[in-house]
């Protein structure tokens, strides 16, 4: 009998993970298409359901925006994972292209990037009490933490070296995302020129500490 039960409990647990799975990617859809302006009754007609079963299954839309934006930021987080694993002729030739990963990814899926960041009317959110700001700020700490784990563990920083890594990993993706932003609005020159530049900021210490002993390397 217990064994029944659990296998049904199980079976639940998956249809739900699934059907979850289902209504993200019917949301992904919407927002590419609307941007900021995606609205919850747009993505509960989108996946063919009523709104309120979309939020029986997220709470409100600042669930459903956590749960998008854990989606997107565990993409993201593995293609700049991968961008730092890969091989490079050079120490800078590595900073340049982990750069590149994080500006090709907003630049790919722009909608998305401000459906994240910019929603379209963020006084009407803070009155349905969706902050922007309250949600995204978690994303961009996650990401410089775990910059910062790659640093302190790649390279050597010596006395106090946990510290810098954390003050690195912070610094460069605060750089990164306030540069990105402005240049996804502005569109001032080409992606490869702006890496150029941002690279060029970085290689300073950067290019001077040793890696570690057996480590693979940062950059």
């Amino acid at each position: 009998m217990e064994t029944g039960t659990s296998q049904r409990e199980d079976q639940q647990q998956e249809a739900a993970a699934r059907r979850r799975k289902e209504l993200l990617e019917a949301a992904d859809r919407v927002v590419l298409r609307d941007g900021p302006e995606a609205s919850m009754n747009a993505i509960a007609a989108e996946a063919g359901i009523t709104k309120p079963i979309l939020y029986r299954h997220f709470g409100d839309k600042g669930g459903l925006y956590r749960a998008l934006a854990v989606r997107h930021t565990d993409a993201l987080l593995a293609s700049l994972r991968k961008a730092l694993d890969a091989p490079a002729p050079d120490r800078r030739g590595r900073v340049a292209a982990t750069l590149d990963t994080y500006l090709a990814a907003i630049e790919a899926r722009p909608q998305v990037y401000r459906f994240l960041m910019h929603p379209a009317d963020q006084g009407q959110q803070q009155e349905q009490g969706f902050d922007v700001g309250h949600h995204s700020a978690p994303l961009l700490r996650r990401m410089g933490d775990e910059l910062a784990k790659v640093i302190a563990d790649r390279v050597e920083l010596g006395p106090g070296g946990e510290e810098v890594a954390r003050i690195w990993g912070h610094g460069i993706v605060g750089m990164m995302h306030a540069a990105g932003d402005w240049w996804l609005r502005e569109r001032p020159c080409s992606r490869e020129r702006l890496v150029h530049h941002l690279t060029d900021l970085l290689w300073g210490r950067l290019a001077l500490v040793d890696d570690r002993a057996g480590a693979p390397g940062l950059f």
